[in-house]
């Protein structure tokens, strides 16, 4: 009788070493079905659905595996070294094995699906392999990288329903994330002071004022790139409309809500805790949502 709560606990460490939350990162693989308008099409849905179950599974062996490269330096982190692997509750005996079958079955998987898609998964997770090892050591290249698997999903999310992919689509996309991905060093720099070089080696080459300089050119060049996309002669023609400069205020707010969280809360060093539990950025990213599909899907053509 004791060996089903010890299965279910095991378990239940494991989902949690998955950080199942963060999978909504994932949801980048949908800009190119919203984008194309193809979102009422129920002909695209499993794939794009499939697709997202995938990568899921591929984002939660890659949290598996930088949870077991990386428990010793977490278990020196006020908040990560309560994580299963770093605190020991989870032997890497178990989560090892369970990584090794969460990346097989989705690599697997996105080939079955579409050659392509899998050569994509391929990438996203030897990117990530790549990072645990080598790539988060390197000043600029850390933040790149995680830059980067959110322009592989977006482009995977496009291979997937065959449609063809918007520069400005990868360029917004690409800047979004090195937004982030600034904010969240940033974060990480100021909450752990001192120590934060114990706990992640790159963040004794980066400094406050160097790291507010990069987030404020990422944020004028995302908002910029944003504006001119919502303007460009191309985009207009290919939607039937202009209105989607509407959407600009409601960017622009979330942003600036963003920055506000970073700077005064400290907040950035986990976007996907943020969006979860901050009402105002919420309602803004749902707003921009809701505005979008009203533009997009009743222009006439």
């Amino acid at each position: 009788m004791t060996s089903i709560p010890t299965a279910r606990s095991t378990f239940r460490l494991l989902v949690v070493s998955t950080r199942p939350r963060e999978w909504m990162k994932n949801f980048f693989l949908f800009a190119a079905l919203f984008f194309s308008k193809n979102l009422l099409n129920l002909a695209l849905l499993p794939k794009i659905l499939l697709a997202f179950g995938l990568y899921c599974l591929a984002a939660g062996g890659v949290y598996l595996l930088n949870d077991i490269k990386d428990r010793h330096a977490d278990q020196k982190h006020p908040q990560k070294r309560t994580r299963p692997i770093a605190s020991g509750a989870l032997p890497v005996a178990l989560a090892a094995p369970a990584m090794s079958v969460l990346l097989c079955v989705a690599l697997g998987g996105a080939f079955c699906l579409q050659p392509t898609f899998g050569v994509i998964m391929a990438g996203y997770i030897l990117l990530n392999i790549a990072y645990s090892h080598w790539l988060k050591y390197i000043v600029i290249l850390d933040v790149f990288s995680l830059a980067m698997g959110f322009v592989l999903r977006v482009v995977a999310g496009a291979v997937v329903i065959e449609v063809m992919m918007s520069h400005w689509l990868l360029i917004c996309t690409m800047l979004l994330a090195l937004f982030l991905a600034f904010s969240k060093r940033r974060c990480e720099l100021a909450m752990l002071t001192q120590e934060a070089s114990q706990y992640r080696y790159v963040l004794a080459e980066y400094d406050l004022p160097f790291l507010d300089m990069m987030i404020g050119i990422s944020t004028s060049a995302t908002v910029v790139s944003y504006t001119l996309y919502t303007v460009s002669p191309a985009t207009i023609h290919h939607f039937h409309t202009d209105r989607l400069l509407l959407t600009v205020p409601v960017v622009l707010y979330s942003i600036f809500r963003y920055l506000y969280l970073v700077y005064h809360k400290n907040y950035g060093e986990n976007p996907a805790h943020m969006l979860l539990t901050d009402g105002p950025l919420q309602v803004s990213v749902i707003l921009w949502g809701v505005i979008s599909t009203l533009i997009l899907y009743t222009a006439n053509p």
